[in-house]
C-alpha cells in the first residue's frame, strides 16, 4: 500500500493525552488569526507564491499573541509513530539526534528526505508568565515527501531522518531545517513536536511538559504540492480539511503556523506557543 494511501488511525499512544477534551478557552482566539513567531508585537506574514509572485497574507493582534502568551498549547496524541520509545522505538537517547538539520538520517542510516526545504521555528514561553523557555528542549518529528515515517513506514524503517531534538535559547527560539511534509490519506499536513524542560530530559524522555502538533496552511501546502515529487499529496489534501481533521478538527487557532518564502529559496515555519 502506498504509505500516502493509509489513514493515521487516531492512536494513544502510552503516555500521551486524548485528542479531545480540551481547548476550553479556544473561543479566545476565534480573531487571533496565524500565531506571529516574534509574540506580541502586530505583524503581517507573506506566502509567496510561485514563478507568478503570487502571495496570500495574513496578519496577526498584539492582544491575540498576547492572549496566546498566557494559554498552554492544546495536548495532542504523538500518534502512532513518535520514536520516542511510547509505541516502539525509541531515537531520543541515539547518539547524534541532538541536531538542528534532521533531513538526513544519523548513525548507521544514510538516508536523505528529499522534498522542499523548509525551517522550522518555533518561539516557546512559559503559560505562567509569558517567559521564554530557556534551557528547555524540543523533539520534532514529521513525514516525509511520500507519507512515510521513519523508523515505522515499510521501506524507511532503517532510516531515522525528519526526527531531532534542539535546546531552546534563552530567547525561547528553537529551529530546525526539515523539509515540508506530505499530506497523506486521512490527516491534514502537520509536524508533531513535545517539549520539555531541558536537553537532559529530552534526551532521556522524562519530565515532558507538553505533546502537540503543528498545522500548515492550505496556501502553502498548495505551493509546495504543485511540484515534483507531491503528486499524491493533491488529492488527500482536496480531501480533507482542518475542520474535518481528527486532531486539528476541534480547533486549530493556536497550531496554525506561519508559513513565508517560496518553493525555490525554502520557506520558514513559524509558531509561538506556550507550555
Amino acid at each position: 500500500m502506498n504509505p500516502l494511501d493509509r489513514p493515521d488511525p487516531a492512536v494513544v499512544t502510552p503516555g500521551s493525552t486524548g485528542l479531545f477534551g480540551r481547548r476550553k478557552a479556544l473561543s479566545l482566539f476565534a480573531g487571533a488569526g496565524l500565531l506571529a513567531l516574534a509574540g506580541c508585537a502586530s505583524s503581517s506574514r507573506s506566502t509567496s507564491g510561485l514563478a507568478s509572485g503570487t502571495s496570500t497574507t495574513t496578519s496577526t493582534t498584539a492582544a491575540g499573541s498576547a492572549a496566546a502568551c498566557t494559554t498552554a498549547i492544546p495536548e495532542e496524541t504523538a500518534g502512532p509513530y513518535p520514536g520516542d520509545g511510547s509505541n516502539g522505538p525509541n531515537v531520543l537517547s541515539a547518539d547524534g539526534i541532538v541536531r538542528r538539520d534532521i533531513r538526513s538520517s544519523f548513525g548507521s542510516a544514510t538516508g536523505v528526505a528529499d522534498g522542499v526545504p523548509i525551517t522550522i521555528k518555533l518561539a516557546v514561553t512559559r503559560a505562567d508568565g509569558c517567559t521564554p523557555l530557556a534551557g528547555g528542549a524540543v523533539y520534532a518529528w514529521h513525514c516525509d515527501q511520500q507519507g512515510r515515517y521513519s523508523l515505522y513506514t515499510e521501506g524507511v524503517t532503517g532510516e531515522n531522518y525528519l526526527r531531532g531534538i534542539q535546546p531552546i535559547g534563552d530567547d525561547g527560539s528553537d529551529s530546525f531545517l526539515s523539509i515540508f511534509p506530505a499530506a497523506y490519506s486521512g490527516r491534514w499536513p502537520h509536524i508533531h513536536f513535545e517539549v520539555y524542560p531541558s536537553l537532559e530530559q529530552a534526551t532521556s524522555g522524562s519530565g515532558k511538559l507538553a505533546t502537540s502538533q503543528l498545522a500548515l496552511p492550505k496556501a502553502a501546502c498548495d505551493l509546495v504540492y504543485a511540484t515534483d515529487g507531491y503528486e499524491a499529496s493533491v488529492g488527500n489534501l482536496a480531501r480533507t480539511s482542518l475542520a474535518s481533521d481528527n486532531v486539528f478538527g476541534d480547533g486549530y487557532a493556536q497550531q496554525l503556523a506561519t508559513v513565508t518564502g517560496d518553493v525555490t529559496g525554502g520557506m520558514t515555519v513559524s509558531l509561538s506557543l506556550s507550555v
